[in-house]
């Protein structure tokens, strides 16, 4: 919206110099990223403590124990019965009002919305069922897939119709090769779409189980991505660097500035120890949201290196839930790989302290993001 009414104002108004300069800057992508990141943290930390007020006087409180506290583990000393759920919604409010401002809007942009804005109805969907149930139980998990599955099939369908985006499918970028391993592959590209959207929404969702785990991480893999951005959308970059360049792409840079700006504003909040967490409404959305972006920009695979956290923590569920499976056929009675799962509860439950597993998934997951951004030059 500020892009429009600058671009409004100086075709049409006679202004003085000094605003005029301070307008043209607004055509500058780094500019207006930086604008979107700055007001998605002050209206976060503005909304924050009115959406957490909001919720409690609503009850959507989390009334039953979690399954980590079920599971009993011994470092946990304040129980998160009763923290505000949904918090979500200050995150989703901030990026969407942020982006909206900030950004120039382009069928990118517009797709990235509309995945985050479908995602968080799910997501809102699934912890409302948690509550009004008060089991932990929320919405079936065919059910999320097939919104997930659906939303993305549509988002690469779309791309693979549209001539200016169609490579973004038929085409198939792995990191550390300068030019596409497959060419003429749609369907091998559409379901890498689905997957890495359906995937991504889903890992993230399963990380979010410690005070600020999830959404610090969401933060660090979201820089990654506000770099790649940035160089996809700059056709001068993306030629010296050889990768994929994408034509609008820069303004998603202004989209990964708002997750950042308002993902530090949730963060203040959910903390330990948390005054409320984001839920499915923020975590499904969000974990959408980096997977679009990656789809995007033609880097699925580098999202699975940035976002190694999720990957690990996705990963350990799968293994865990498979392995007892077999265990269970083959012996009788089913066999843990892990001592819980997702992996962070296995810390907690070898006596690691909450905060101490997600600072040291912070370290990991900047290691992760380094790697990530090493794909830039290592070709």
């Amino acid at each position: 919206m500020l892009y429009y009414l600058s671009q409004l104002a100086l075709d049409s108004l006679d202004l003085p110099k000094w605003l005029e300069l301070l307008l043209r800057l607004l055509r500058y992508i780094t500019v207006r990223a930086a604008g979107a990141a700055v007001t998605a943290l002050a209206v976060s930390w503005w909304l924050g403590p009115r959406v957490i007020c909001w919720l409690k006087q609503l009850k959507f409180g989390q009334e039953y124990q979690d399954k980590a506290e079920l599971g009993g583990i011994s470092t946990r000393m304040i129980s998160k019965k009763g923290t505000p759920t949904m918090g979500g919604i200050l995150i989703i409010l901030a990026l969407n009002i942020t982006t909206l401002i900030w950004a120039q809007l382009n069928a990118l942009v517009l797709l990235a919305l509309l995945s985050v804005v479908v995602l968080f109805g799910l997501g809102f969907y699934d912890d409302y069922a948690k509550i009004t149930k008060q089991n932990g139980g929320g919405a079936k998990s065919q059910v999320k897939l097939w919104v997930q599955g659906l939303l993305a099939v549509f988002i690469g369908g779309y791309l693979w119709m549209v001539p200016s985006t169609s490579k973004l499918i038929t085409e198939v970028m792995v990191p550390f090769y300068k030019e596409p391993v497959l060419v003429g592959v749609g369907a091998v590209g559409l379901i890498i779409t689905v997957l890495t959207i359906v995937g991504s929404s889903n890992a993230v969702n399963l990380t979010d189980g410690l005070d600020g785990l999830a959404i610090g991480c969401t933060v660090i893999v979201s820089f990654v991505f506000l770099v790649l951005t940035y160089l996809a959308g700059n056709a001068r970059a993306a030629a010296y660097l050889l990768i994929p360049y994408v034509p609008g792409a820069g303004e998603l840079t202004v989209f990964c500035a708002a997750i950042i700006g308002a993902g530090l504003g949730f963060l203040w909040f959910n903390c330990h120890p948390a005054q409320m967490f984001m839920g499915d409404t923020g975590s499904l959305a969000l974990g959408g949201a980096l997977g679009i972006v990656a789809v995007l920009i033609h880097q699925p695979f580098v999202l699975v290196i940035a976002g190694g956290i999720f990957v690990i923590e996705a990963g350990s569920v799968m293994i865990q839930t498979g392995w007892f499976r077999y265990t269970r056929r083959r012996f009788g009675t089913g066999r843990r790989v892990f001592l819980m799962a997702p992996l962070h509860h296995h810390f907690e439950k070898k006596g690691w302290y909450e905060s101490q597993v997600v600072i040291r998934f912070y370290i990991l997951c900047v290691l992760f993001a380094v790697l990530a951004l090493s794909t830039l030059k290592i070709r």
